[in-house]
């Protein structure tokens, strides 16, 4: 009996994150956008700034967007994603999310001053990935967020001509 009991409970607790998903699908963009862009510091002008792309005259990046296009599986590749700060107050990265474990972000934990440059780099590992990608950073600053883009399409490496079972070979 322990154990039904431990199931149903089992299968609920899992079965809840779903419906609660299935219930934000129902709300409107604008709450969503809402709901998303919270005040992220005190430091902050006010909540209705806390998103990057609805001040965009505090923070401007080269490109939001980077494509590799075709490269070989193997090597891991980079991207540095450069900004201005065009604000009147320093820009601190919080926090840099990358939208999987195969993307790695690594920025400058320094204020960026007014009228300064930062940057924020993007790496992505290639190996046992062929195919297209399309990867995204959230990046969380005192001002707000920002949604960078990385993507190509890695050319799968050709197989090797050693034979994969060595068994067949013998040493003394």
């Amino acid at each position: 009996m322990k154990k039904v009991v431990l199931s149903l409970g089992l299968l609920l607790a899992m079965a809840a994150p779903s419906f609660a998903q299935g219930s934000k699908g129902k709300q409107t963009k604008e709450a969503l956008k809402a709901s998303n862009t919270a005040s992220v510091s005190p430091a902050a002008p006010s909540a209705a700034t806390t998103d990057v792309a609805q001040n965009p005259n505090a923070i401007k990046f080269e490109n939001e967007v980077h494509d590799f296009g075709t490269i070989p599986e193997g090597p891991t590749v980079e991207h540095e994603f450069v900004f201005k700060n065009t604000g009147k107050e320093p820009i601190i990265i919080q926090k840099a999310q990358p939208s999987c474990g195969c993307t790695t972000p690594s920025y400058s934990k320094d204020p960026i001053l007014p009228g300064k440059s930062g940057s924020i780099k993007a790496a992505y590992a290639t190996q046992g990935r062929p195919n297209a990608f399309t990867k995204t950073i959230t990046i969380q600053t005192n001002l707000g967020t920002k949604i960078l883009t990385i993507k190509g399409n890695v050319e799968k490496a050709p197989e090797s001509s050693v034979p994969a079972n060595n068994s067949m070979i013998k040493t003394n």
